[in-house]
């Protein structure tokens, strides 16, 4: 393997990072279908399920999810996307990661950790009824 990537695939991948950050969920299938890995990691561990629900798409967190995207998988620093919506306050989002089996108790600090952090007594009601 060389030391030093390609510059189309570099290009390519920042690309794809950013439709997941954009949110744009059609062209982030195509892409998928096409053969990028669903589970394609930025150089902070980041995956395109994390990318989506940071930045509030719930359509294309739900068509990672439905491509096989790991909804629990954490970035370099523990962080899992459930956790990073709840943050966030993407409550749609995070109606998408629990209904694509996310767990509430991943993670450093934990969606539900986070939960408590900021006082979101109806999202531990949610949590906990899952």
């Amino acid at each position: 393997m060389s030391e030093n990537p390609d510059p189309e695939v570099i290009e390519l991948a920042t690309r794809i990072f950013d439709l997941a950050r954009q949110g744009d969920a059609e062209a982030l299938a195509a892409y998928v279908d096409a053969g990028v890995p669903v589970n394609l990691t930025n150089d902070k561990g980041d995956s395109l399920v994390m990318l989506a629900a940071y930045h509030g798409h719930a359509a294309a967190v739900t068509a990672l999810l439905a491509r096989g995207g790991d909804v629990d998988r954490a970035n370099d620093r523990g962080q899992t996307p459930l956790a990073g919506a709840v943050f966030k306050g993407e409550d749609a989002v995070v109606r998408a990661l629990l209904d694509g089996g996310a767990d509430p108790g991943a993670g450093t600090p934990s969606a539900v950790d986070t939960a408590r952090m900021f006082g979101k007594t109806d999202l531990l009601e949610l949590f906990s009824a899952r």
